[in-house]
């Protein structure tokens, strides 16, 4: 008796199923012999079935070696993108360990398509300056982020350039932010990425932006132009800031003049200094120290001492010391810098103040001293400061940190010797 055809076709469809499954069986097993089975996974990349080629892509990321590169790098021309997403994040795992973990590939899977979300999380990794990334892999997500098809496999290549320093790909970043479809988590991770760069010639390319109506994606752009140091923007931010009703988009428009200082500027900074706003009486605080203008120093000192609010109080302390107040006495406005990076909700606050005031070879001396009598907390984040602002000075500081009978402390301070001597 013949079959009906459609009991024929479900018969087909169930074995082709039982197939994939199989076969995606078969990559998972490989995967839990390790990095010694990669060779064995690369054919599932070439698999008729989607599913099959990315769960190789995410057993090989998993696996994590410098046998995966190659492999990682040819999906990022996949034609499905769950596969070419999983690839740029295993790519991206390789240079920075701890981006994804072990079940990374589960969860994107239950994640399914709808990977918009993804982008709501805090985007501050970046990989340690002396970290060498190959240059195909940046010049392949370059490519990426300005020509793939899919909308969230660019935002995903994007926010992996900025986590791997990748300057060669910022005429790829530039041109993402005019992209066709005007997506506007491409264009924010693609903001995000070129002020993790810091290549300050790409700041001219960001000024369209500073009045865009998507508050996120100004935000970001007023930031960027900021963080690139970018003198001919300051007309451009004086009107944002003059024209928004929006106290964020205010706040972070002072705060990008006040990291661009001019004198020409100093009317704003004083404007805002006793603004009932603190995000507002921070930035022209941190706007009046970066004059660096002796005989402001008394009158930020009164204000230093007055302020209850710690956003404030913060940038205050970093305008004292930018006006020459230097000694780690106790109670000092260095002092109080130093022992909020024990405070892990305001660590991050201080910690970039730090970071620029210790540019200054004055404040970098002031630190050395009784370094080891700290607590782990402000070791471990001074030696990462002091690796990026330091010199030659500094080296047998985070030697003897190197040794500190804390093992963290002397990982941390390791890591930024490597960081240091890369750079000097």
């Amino acid at each position: 008796m013949r079959l009906p055809a459609f009991i024929l076709l479900i018969g087909f469809v169930c074995l082709a199923q039982s197939t994939v499954k199989d076969r995606v069986k078969g990559v998972r097993s490989l995967g839990d012999q390790g990095a010694g089975a990669i060779p064995q996974i690369v054919p599932y990349l070439k698999d008729e079935s989607y599913e099959v080629r990315r769960e190789a892509v995410d057993a090989i990321a998993e696996l994590g070696t410098s046998a995966a590169l190659d492999p990682l790098q040819s999906a990022l021309k996949d034609e499905d993108p769950e596969v070419r997403i999983p690839a740029i994040a295993g790519l991206t795992n390789f240079y920075l360990p701890g981006y994804i973990d072990r079940g990374w590939g589960a969860r994107f899977r239950k994640v399914g398509r709808g990977l918009k979300g993804k982008f709501t999380d805090t985007n501050t990794q970046i990989i340690d300056a002396s970290i060498q990334v190959r240059p195909e892999i940046i010049e392949a997500l370059g490519k990426i982020v300005r020509d793939d098809p899919d909308v969230n496999v660019r935002a995903y290549a994007a926010r992996s350039l900025g986590i791997l320093r990748g300057k060669a790909a910022v005429p790829d970043l530039l041109a993402a932010l005019k992209n066709k479809d005007k997506d506007t988590t491409v264009i924010y991770e693609s903001l995000v990425a070129l002020q993790k760069i810091r290549d300050t010639q790409s700041a001219d390319g960001v000024l369209f932006l500073l009045t865009d109506l998507n508050e996120r994606v100004q935000i970001a752009a007023i930031e960027t132009v900021g963080i690139l140091r970018y003198k001919e923007s300051v007309p451009r931010l004086k009107e944002a800031l003059e024209r928004t009703k929006s106290n964020k988009v205010k706040r972070v428009a002072l705060g990008s003049l006040a990291m661009i200082p001019d004198e020409a500027s100093r009317p704003l900074y004083e404007t805002y200094l006793n603004d009932r706003d603190e995000g507002l009486r921070a930035s022209a605080a941190e706007g009046i120290g970066r004059l660096k203008n002796p005989a402001d120093l008394p009158k930020v000192e009164k204000l230093y001492a007055e302020e209850k609010k710690k956003t404030a109080q913060l940038s205050l302390a970093f305008a004292a010391v930018l006006l020459g107040k230097r000694e780690l006495a106790q109670f000092s406005p260095l002092d109080y810098l130093v022992n909020t990076l024990n405070n892990s909700s305001w660590s991050g606050v201080a910690a970039p103040l730090l970071e620029e005031l210790t540019r200054d070879k004055g404040v970098r001396e002031s630190l050395y001293t009784g370094m080891a009598q700290r607590t782990a907390a402000e070791k471990m984040e001074l030696a990462r400061i002091l690796s990026v602002s330091g010199d030659a000075a500094t080296i047998p500081v985070l030697e003897q940190l190197s040794r500190d009978p804390d093992n963290q402390v002397g990982l941390a301070a390791t890591r930024a010797l490597r960081v240091l001597r890369g750079r000097v």
